[in-house]
């Protein structure tokens, strides 16, 4: 691990282009990639290579609610009001797959680690877990009383986490399908949760404006915060395993230190409610949406991992069951245009390549193909059946019409 930058995160990049307020974000694997979903109905893929072009999606009938890239990156999930759960292939051409077993709005879609399944949830109060390849609908976990906002498999794959409308966060078993524990603490709606990177610790956000962190062995309350003055709509943890960033109705970004169970940052850049936040894979960068309908990536400038050293540096968060409303940080405003040009970015030194990591490598390719070649086939499938039925109905109609004109 690379030795802590002195310099604060800087507003890197503004991407304009949705026409309503921006639900989502998330990164690529090679964070070559940036998707954003929006209640304008949209999905984009911004570059983040300076010049490049974007690519709007058109597919969902309503609001996009959630994105997530597959793990090799050649796949994007999204959800959307429009009860349906969409695969795409981001490239140019935009082509989708839909998965249809929701009633309701579905809220957010995570894929496993393995990238042979992803799971959703839902306003019709249940988490659903589906086949990528096979691309069917597996089985629910149905015990939440109220909408389902969030759910996410831990790095395992083992075990799901739920956080609902009904003010709790669920633990479920996925072998077994059964809720293993329930966490009660929030005192209102718990708007998203997710894995620490080490697989041992949760942590959720809730409109009671707080952040609780809890260990999912002993399901014990590890940490609590309450530093936003309003709700906190997302979260995501630093791929170290070390920080915590949160976005909040109250318009801010706040940056937790998790092993000293402070606040480090407060970040002031969307005008309005900041729905979304999302780190990149190796930490570099982290991206933001608000209602504003912009999306902004940041450079975190602050303990940057190599690369091949992510899934190396996870340590769970100190115990702190204490509120941290009253711990000292450091107030960031960004105003607009402060953040550096993009072609000033450098990427962190490379170290050589291994013969085990590029064995790896062309691994993660083969079967990034294989998912797209999947995708396109499934795509092809659903085109040939809709011009079967549109020649069954054109024969349908000619034999009627010949019916008409028969003496």
């Amino acid at each position: 691990m690379a030795a802590p930058c002195p310099e604060d995160p800087s507003l890197e990049r503004h991407f304009k282009g949705h026409r309503d307020a921006v639900t989502c974000v998330d990164f690529s694997l090679n964070t070559k990639q940036l998707a954003s979903g929006s209640m304008d109905s949209c999905l984009m893929i911004w570059h983040m290579k300076p010049q490049s072009r974007a690519y709007r999606f058109a597919g969902h009938k309503d609001a996009v609610t959630c994105v997530n890239f597959s793990p090799s990156g050649h796949l994007l999930a999204s959800g959307s009001r429009d009860k349906t759960v969409r695969i795409w292939i981001p490239n140019v051409k935009g082509e989708s797959t839909v998965f249809r077993a929701h009633t309701a709005t579905v809220r957010s879609v995570h894929f496993c680690s393995d990238g042979q399944s992803f799971v959703t949830a839902s306003d019709d109060k249940t988490v659903k877990v589906w086949s990528t390849h096979r691309q069917k609908f597996l089985f629910s976990l149905s015990q939440h009383i109220n909408w389902v906002r969030c759910a996410r498999f831990s790095p395992d794959g083992r075990l799901i986490v739920s956080a609902s409308d009904d003010k709790t966060v669920k633990l479920w078993d996925k072998t077994s399908r059964e809720c293993v524990h329930s966490y009660c603490e929030h005192g209102g709606f718990v708007t998203y949760v997710d894995f620490h990177p080490s697989g041992t610790c949760i942590a959720a956000a809730g409109m009671d404006n707080t952040v609780k962190v809890w260990d999912v062995r002993t399901h014990r309350l590890l940490q609590h915060y309450q530093l936003h003055s309003a709700a906190v709509n997302a979260l995501s943890f630093h791929p170290s395993g070390n920080y915590l960033l949160t976005a909040s109705s109250d318009s801010t970004l706040k940056i937790l230190d998790l092993m000293e169970g402070r606040l480090l940052y407060t970040l002031h850049g969307h005008q309005g409610p900041a729905t979304t936040v999302a780190f990149s894979r190796t930490g570099e960068y982290f991206a933001s949406g608000g209602s504003d309908e912009q999306v902004m990536v940041w450079k975190s400038n602050f303990d940057v991992v190599d690369y091949g050293e992510v899934t190396k540096v996870h340590r769970p968060p100190a115990t702190l069951a204490t509120s941290s409303r009253n711990l000292p940080e450091m107030d960031f405003p960004v105003p607009p245009g402060r953040g550096r040009s993009q072609e000033s970015v450098q990427s962190q030194p490379q170290e050589p390549i291994s013969m085990p990591q590029t064995l790896t490598s062309t691994l993660e390719h083969i079967v990034g193909q294989l998912d797209v070649l999947t995708q396109t086939v499934s795509i092809l499938e659903q085109r040939l059946t809709l011009t079967e039925d549109k020649l069954k109905q054109c024969l349908e109609n000619q034999q009627l019409i010949m019916q008409r004109t028969t003496p």
